[in-house]
């Protein structure tokens, strides 16, 4: 039996890393009066808790039901808290786009154990934490989606460019994806993952570093990186009912990147 979402509205998302980057870019993209958004970030300083509620001022700007709320996802229950918040604030919940994470430049001969758990912990443990515990709420929507990020560094191998924990994590997080699309296909709930390529940041020490993106759009067959918003396009396709068909999918949006 499908739960409807509160009352004008069409949908329920939870878009966890939602203050910067492609989180914000997609949030800013969905929002609309019936859509209920609730935005997550790790909320480390106050910094990064005054960017999140900016988005979500940006987000109700344009109509949408928005709440915000900071937990590092990678500590033992913090993703079960914030599927239960979202739950509890909105009373249902249709789409979760598990956007947190990070990349870490490390070749496999200087990875150690720490480095190696936390990338663990921020992207696969927590995605299936969360995919888990919302699961039961998925299953009653008619809209029912989970779209992970993942990324070209879990496709495309270098010695100079080596991402050795960020690589596991993320090839980890798409078995666990399509592990997810086959577990809750009888649903009708889709689980897809998308996997960028070089993106630009709009925060963090590469952000204003411009001989960085030169290299990275030289890396590029198309000659040019990714701007936020154009992960966010197919994301926010994904999560639409166009795409009801597509399920267990890696699509990458990279400009070419992992041809070769």
């Amino acid at each position: 039996m499908s739960v409807p979402s509160p009352a004008g509205v069409d949908r329920v998302v939870l878009i966890t890393g939602a203050g910067s980057g492609i989180g914000a870019a997609l949030a800013r993209r969905i929002a609309a009066p019936r859509a209920a958004l609730m935005l997550h970030a790790r909320g480390a300083d106050e910094a990064s808790r005054e960017r999140l509620a900016q988005v979500a001022a940006d987000c109700s700007a344009n109509g949408a039901h928005c709440a915000t709320l900071c937990a590092d996802l990678a500590e033992r229950g913090a993703a079960d808290h914030v599927i239960h918040q979202t739950l509890a604030r909105f009373g249902a919940l249709d789409q979760l786009v598990a956007n947190a994470g990070h990349a870490q430049r490390q070749t496999l001969h200087a990875l150690d154990p720490d480095t190696f758990s936390a990338a663990w912990a921020a992207m696969p443990a927590a995605f299936a934490a969360l995919v888990k515990r919302a699961s039961p709420a998925l299953e009653t929507s008619k809209r029912g989606r989970v779209v992970a990020l993942s990324s070209f560094v879990a496709h495309r191998y270098r010695a100079d460019t080596p991402f050795a924990a960020t690589a596991a994590a993320k090839a980890a997080l798409e078995s666990l994806a399509k592990t997810a699309a086959a577990e809750l296909a009888p649903h009708g709930v889709t689980v897809n993952c998308v996997a960028p390529g070089y993106t630009r940041k709009d925060r963090g020490p590469s952000a204003d570093n411009a001989s960085v993106w030169q290299r990275a759009a030289q890396a590029t067959p198309l000659g040019h990186v990714a701007e936020p918003a154009d992960i966010a396009a197919l994301i926010a396709f994904l999560l639409s009912d166009e795409a009801r068909h597509i399920t267990g999918q890696v699509i990458h949006v990279d400009g070419g990147l992992t041809l070769g």
